[in-house]
């Protein structure tokens, strides 16, 4: 398979129970996330998750969908 690359949000765990946790979410990919007991560990996850979630798609035959999120910041 060859390398893709897929924007990931990261955003911090708002409960306080996981402190220090992170979400890890991959937005061009339906469904696919991950987390991680900080940034580096939800980075991994997120890498295995994705790699996952390819191999499924491209066993189905189903078509690799394009990262085409854009990211922007607006200010309020």
């Amino acid at each position: 398979m060859e390398q893709r690359t897929f924007t990931v949000i990261l955003q911090p765990e708002t409960d306080p129970e996981f402190n220090g946790y992170y979400n890890a979410i991959v937005p061009a990919l339906p469904g696919c996330f991950s987390y991680g007991a900080n940034k580096e560990e939800a980075l991994s996850n997120i890498k295995e998750a994705i790699t996952v979630y390819l191999e499924d798609l491209e066993s189905h035959g189903e078509p690799i969908p394009p990262d085409t999120v854009e990211q922007v910041k607006v200010a309020v």
